[in-house]
């Protein structure tokens, strides 16, 4: 073993900053090359796995201090007070599609017409009847959604079969959904 291997690496610390994705995105290409050589911050992000794992499900209002609170601390360590989200990298933004309806675009697989995005419902809105051209995977992951007659609680599954429709789909209290389907469905 020579002496510079024992050395631990300088750069450990910040694998936390790669894991949440608030390492600035400068940074990010020079810093993935760095981990695939570096076995110390290999073991590092293995590590953290499963508390960023953990932390995905933790509803957003328990992860962000109140603006207040999030003013003072960001001007106490010398960030911008307005900058109140960090994202991912590349990660896709909120649409408003429709008055009430927002999606979020994850995926789209242009050669067997499918798409997967998150799909939020504002309170009493309700999206247009459809019928599917494909299979349709909805998982929902807030709020209540009726879908027909059947009504969806957090956790639900529902999964629609090709040429079938629904007449009714709509959210007394608003809701967010992961929606896998087609993008070939026919809005009526």
């Amino acid at each position: 073993m020579t002496a510079a291997s024992t050395q631990p690496c300088e750069r450990t610390e910040r694998v936390a900053e790669y894991a949440m994705r608030v390492l600035p995105a400068a940074e990010m290409f020079a810093f993935e090359t760095h981990i695939d050589g570096c076995p110390e911050c290999q073991r590092e992000l293995a590590a953290l796995g499963g508390v960023m794992d953990a932390l995905v499900d933790w509803p957003t209002d328990v992860l962000r201090p109140p603006a207040p609170l999030w003013g003072r601390v960001a001007e106490r360590i010398g960030v911008d007070p307005g900058a109140t989200e960090s994202r991912w990298l590349g990660e896709p933004a909120w649409k408003e599609v429709a008055p009430g309806i927002s999606c979020k675009l994850l995926a789209t697989d242009a050669a067997t017409k499918r798409v997967s995005m998150l799909v939020r419902l504002a309170p009493g809105v309700e999206y247009p009847p459809h019928t599917h051209a494909g299979v349709e995977e909805l998982h929902l992951l807030d709020g209540e959604l009726w879908i027909d007659d059947r009504k969806l609680y957090p956790g639900d599954y529902n999964r629609a079969e090709p040429d079938t429709s629904d007449a009714r789909v709509w959210s007394e209290t608003g809701c967010t959904c992961v929606l896998v389907t087609s993008s070939a469905d026919v809005l009526r």
